[in-house]
């Protein structure tokens, strides 16, 4: 009993991790099978069919293609514009960044119908057809807000005395920002792109306001699929998204403890 309560936290901690990524094992385990019938949802056979032939299915790549496409480029974008709001509302004091914060947390706190269905009432009104360039604008819209809330949290962490003493050896403002603060903001943009990816290349319900039959995205051609028969490779797109993701955040913790040690 007392070796349980010593490591009941951590017992816990590792149930609820294990609750959590249930359902990313049962994606792995699914891109190994092959059903009986149109649909993976019963394990039939273990097999690499799926794996050997990811681009089997029609439509399916190139529904993926776009989806990285408008991700890669919405969160870039994002990500620009989230750090320039960030620094503006973590290092500058004006008349309306009381209203600006608050403005900043609607896109997260609106539902996505609602700003799905609002956007395409914008779009049909400035008589722009959607598609490509309508997707692309709404993920940077809602990506942005996440980008700015996580890049600010850093900003805001940041001691300004560390420029002071760039200044102080002689350094530049482009050269302390450069050799001082752009590191040390690094890690929140980084965190903040990844989150913008995510949340884009994820999303369905603002994408299906905005698109157009001829820009599919692999949420919603996962999401007409599963109307008809689900694919394997689907679950093998997701095994490759999924350890992809695994993959950058065991580097980034690799990464940091590295630098840590060193500065020790």
């Amino acid at each position: 009993m007392a070796w349980l309560r010593r490591h009941l936290v951590i017992i816990v901690g590792l149930l609820v991790m294990l609750y959590i990524l249930a359902p990313n094992f049962v994606v792995i385990a699914f891109s190994f099978n092959n059903p009986a019938g149109r649909f993976n949802y019963q394990w039939n056979q273990f097999s690499f069919d799926a794996w050997t032939n990811v681009c089997g299915v029609p439509g399916m790549c190139d529904s993926l293609g776009l989806s990285l496409e408008i991700g890669i480029i919405a969160s870039l974008t994002a990500a620009v514009l989230g750090t320039m709001v960030a620094f503006a509302l973590g290092r500058y004091r004006f008349r309306a960044r009381a209203g600006t914060n608050l403005l900043i947390f609607l896109p997260m706190a609106t539902p996505e119908v609602v700003m799905g269905s609002s956007l395409l009432t914008l779009f049909i009104a400035m008589g722009i057809p959607t598609g490509r360039t309508t997707i692309l604008i709404a993920h940077i819209m809602f990506c942005l807000s996440f980008v700015i809330v996580t890049v600010k949290a850093r900003v805001a962490s940041l001691d300004p005395r560390l420029e002071q003493a760039a200044a102080d050896l002689y350094a530049n403002e482009v050269q302390a920002f450069l050799k001082v603060t752009f590191p040390l903001v690094a890690p929140g943009i980084a965190a903040g792109t990844l989150l913008a990816f995510s949340l884009s290349f994820d999303d369905f319900i603002i994408t299906n306001f905005n698109a157009s039959p001829s820009s599919v995205t692999f949420p919603m051609y996962v999401w007409g699929a599963a109307q008809r028969g689900t694919p394997v490779q689907i679950n093998v797109i997701g095994t490759i998204m999924f350890l992809g993701a695994l993959a950058i955040v065991v580097v980034g913790q690799v990464l940091s403890s590295r630098r840590s040690r060193q500065a020790v």
